[in-house]
């Protein structure tokens, strides 16, 4: 038997129009654990949350503990049958399997309970397709539902014929109609690769730009609706849209940010992550995830407050492993983390939290922690620089000036003809001088010294 996770919908919510009503079905296989039933109330909540995201009102919502996964339905057949009657009963139009279904699961359940069903891969298709704001989004998003889509075509139109074929008079069916949607699917799938494609090598000028003008990149990963965006908003004065809703923000936006120490850093705001996303997406915004990889520092935004906190932890760190993996992130990355503890103005009770140079407590909601979190920034970068002399012509202001935009200048001794400076870079800006300064660093070389 399936178990109500929620409670039942009050007299209010009934009056909601029965085109709007969804139920939202967790199958669940764990042992039936103290801690197993946490993580799928968790869970559920997390569907509950996505599903209400795009509009939907949930009436009713279940865990159906599995003993085996039917090939047929997934579910079991005598909870297909109670399923059935608890639609019927609350005028679901609507239901949510959080599983991935396939195509023929799918049509089954569609069949059995009499309604429309969504799995857990078409919930977020739909909630990034209504979110998506950029070209690049807009189109990252089309291809993922064409290829989702393009699986769960069912033969509905087999009747109708769009030519005759063979020979003679009495030749064999031609093209059918869901021969024809496969088609038009297919090529329409090659050009938005191809757009695509232009788009991301337009992306990969930008990005070289922002090389050239060489600000460090903070990159805000974390879990959907830790609180990046409100982040994002606090540090830098910004007004992406930032809600108390999964995937809130889909499109990366980025922002400059001035450190304590007076360096300029680029902040990054990215999608959030989720259990199990679906693996047309995660290629799909592959882009945003460029972005990390791009990063001299990952900010790690947690929920502390949320009770499902460490697993959320081990899937965030699962897709950035992943993207190790695949060659988008170098093995170094874990070294570039600081985990920030967001939201601990909602702990319940009072209690100390880890405060080292990768954690920092905060609530971006109510500022506290800020100040701390960019002072922790500021060492990070300061920790990866290096320290470098430089003996330059006193009439060199370019030379001077642009180390002294670029780097921390820790000594500078004016001579009569020479200015002897010492300075922190970054080792990518100390490169960048030796090559925009060569041939002046080379006459530096050769001359005596002053």
């Amino acid at each position: 038997m399936w178990r109500t996770t929620k409670p039942l919908p009050t007299t209010s919510t009934d009056t909601t129009p029965a085109a709007t009503r969804a139920a939202v079905i967790l199958p669940w296989e764990r042992p039936d654990r103290d801690q197993d039933v946490r993580a799928a109330e968790a869970r559920l909540d997390e569907a509950v949350g996505l599903t209400s995201s795009i509009g939907l009102v949930v009436v009713l919502s279940a865990v159906l503990l599995l003993r085996a996964r039917r090939p047929a339905t997934l579910l079991g057949s005598g909870q297909v049958e109670s399923l059935k009657a608890a639609v019927a009963d609350k005028g679901v139009a609507v239901v949510v399997i959080d599983a991935r279904l396939s195509p023929g699961q799918q049509r089954n359940l569609e069949t059995a309970l009499g309604c429309k069903v969504i799995d857990r891969t078409g919930l977020i298709l739909d909630i990034f397709g209504a979110r998506a704001a950029t070209r690049e989004g807009t189109l990252q998003v089309e291809l993922a539902h064409l290829e989702y889509q393009r699986s769960r075509l069912v033969r509905l139109w087999t009747h109708l014929e769009r030519q005759r074929g063979g020979f003679g008079f009495l030749g064999g069916p031609g093209e059918t109609q869901i021969e024809a949607d496969r088609r038009m699917i297919g090529d329409r799938i090659v050009r938005l690769k191809r757009e695509l494609e232009q788009v991301r090598r337009t992306r990969g000028l930008h990005r070289s730009a922002r090389k050239r003008v060489p600000f460090p990149v903070v990159a805000l990963v974390g879990y959907t609706n830790a609180g990046k965006s409100t982040l994002f908003n606090a540090l830098t004065g910004a007004s992406v849209m930032a809600r108390d809703q999964l995937f809130a923000t889909l499109d990366p936006t980025m922002r400059g940010i001035e450190l304590p120490s007076g360096r300029r850093v680029i902040l990054s705001d990215t999608v959030g992550f989720i259990s199990e996303l679906p693996t047309e997406l995660i290629a799909a915004f592959r882009a945003t995830l460029e972005e990390v990889a791009e990063a001299d520092i990952i900010l790690h935004v947690r929920d502390i407050a949320h009770p499902d906190s460490s697993a959320q932890r081990s899937d965030v760190h699962s897709v950035l492993t992943g993207m190790e993996r695949d060659g988008m992130l170098d093995a170094e990355w874990r070294s570039r983390v600081i985990e920030v503890l967001n939201k601990v103005d909602l702990l319940a009770e009072p209690r100390a939290l880890p405060y080292r140079d990768d954690i920092v407590p905060i609530s971006a909601m109510a500022g506290d922690g800020l100040p701390e979190l960019m002072e922790a920034i500021d060492e990070r970068l300061t920790s990866a620089m290096v320290v470098a002399s430089y003996r330059l012509p006193i009439h060199e202001g370019a030379a001077i000036a642009w180390l002294y935009d670029h780097g921390e200048v820790l000594e500078r001794d004016d001579g009569e003809e020479r200015v002897f400076i010492t300075v922190r870079l970054r080792d990518a800006d100390k490169s960048r001088f030796a090559v925009q300064f060569r041939s002046l660093l080379a006459t530096m070389e050769e001359a005596p010294e002053a």
